[in-house]
């Protein structure tokens, strides 16, 4: 059985300081790597990880097994475009080789989140993290801060916020109480930590980048997400009016529900405009609408009307809201709350199940099409 090691730089240290073309394979090309590498920055893990590869090579090729060691290496700037190009250079090494499973060497966290990208191309059979043991007399505080304070991801992730923070406490303990000082420092510190943690920072790098592509390409979507945007604006605004005219003010639960009884038409209104353009700019760039797209309209106006009724089951129920009054010629009648809210359920299935049927009807239509052709 033929296995790739590979040595995995995805920050592109590596070829940065070599200048090499990646992927490297074969067992005397990634050894003169390792004195290139060494020489152009002896203080670099990359170093170690590579000398790891190698070790995991001889001892797979002692125990029997076919080892072709290599490394792959983010060839951008851009998180997106070194994971593109990890991925290409993957396929080269498979294609090339033929192997059926790969052992993966790491030396940090950041190269450790191309293993998906690996395991979604070959079979990993195991992960090895290097992990360099530093001589003591290099741990001292000074060495320490100096080599944090010259790493720039770190001074913004860690001291951009510690700033801020020593900032902001001074300023809200003068004009506020001391507890209000330190509840706005715990709110701030956690909100850094809820923007690195969900990776917010990395769905914002590449929007910048988007919406100019989608402006130049003459989207229609850009027009809608922006109409949606300012529908929900809207409806955030009328359920904020809506809610402090509870009677007494009400419970905080009723004004809450009021609220979203209030907001959800503009917001599901919303929701179907930006849906409506994202159809139009798939027909036009593909000539077909993939089913889960053309389900995204029927779901969002279905989930529309179950929430708006449940909503105004519970605001009938606390007396908010005056009962449904139907008028047919001569007759009235009068809808009780759980009656409106089977009424609303009803609809919510019947557009979803519409929708579903509508989405699976185009698929096949243009499945017969394509068979045609």
């Amino acid at each position: 059985m033929s296995t790739l090691v590979l040595c995995v730089d995805r920050s592109n240290d590596i070829g940065s300081k070599t200048s090499v073309v990646m992927p490297v394979a074969g067992w005397e090309a990634v050894r003169s790597l390792v004195t290139d590498v060494g020489l152009a920055d002896p203080e670099d893990a990359s170093v170690n990880s590579l000398l790891e590869a190698l070790r995991v090579s001889r001892d797979l090729q002692d125990s029997g097994d076919e080892a072709i060691v290599a490394v792959v290496s983010g060839g951008t700037d851009s998180r997106v475009g070194a994971d593109r190009a990890i991925a290409q250079q993957i396929d080269e090494l498979i294609e090339r080789y033929g192997a059926e499973s790969a052992v993966v060497v790491v030396d940090s966290a950041e190269d450790e989140r191309a293993v998906p990208i690996i395991e979604s191309r070959i079979g990993v059979d195991s992960v090895d993290r290097v992990v360099v043991r530093q001589a003591r007399d290099i741990e001292s505080t000074y060495y320490l801060l100096k080599q944090f304070l010259g790493d720039e991801e770190l001074r913004s992730t860690v001291m951009v916020p510690l700033g801020v923070a020593l900032i902001v406490l001074p300023a809200l303990a003068i004009q506020f109480s001391t507890q209000v000082a330190m509840a706005g420092l715990a709110s701030l510190l956690g909100a850094v930590l809820l923007f690195k943690g969900l990776s917010i920072d990395d769905l914002l790098e590449d929007t910048p980048e988007q919406i100019r592509e989608a402006l130049y390409s003459g989207q229609l979507s850009v027009v809608t997400y922006v109409v949606a945007a300012g529908l929900a604006l809207v409806g955030a605004f009328l359920g904020a009016l809506s809610a402090p005219n509870v009677a007494g003010n009400g419970p905080t639960l009723v004004q809450a529900v009021l609220f979203i009884y209030d907001a959800v038409p503009w917001l599901a209104l919303a929701a179907l405009t930006a849906s409506a353009g994202r159809l139009v700019d798939e027909y036009i760039r593909d000539g077909d609408i993939p089913s889960p797209v053309l389900n995204l309209p029927s779901g969002v106006l279905a989930v529309g009307l179950v929430v708006r009724g449940f909503s105004g089951y519970f605001l009938e129920a606390q007396g908010v809201l005056d009962q449904f009054t139907l008028t047919l010629g001569t007759q009235t009648m009068t809808l009780q709350p759980g009656h409106r809210l089977l009424a609303f359920i009803v609809a919510g299935i019947v557009v979803s199940l519409v929708g579903v049927r509508m989405a699976a009807r185009v698929t096949d239509e243009t499945a017969e099409e394509a068979v045609g052709k």
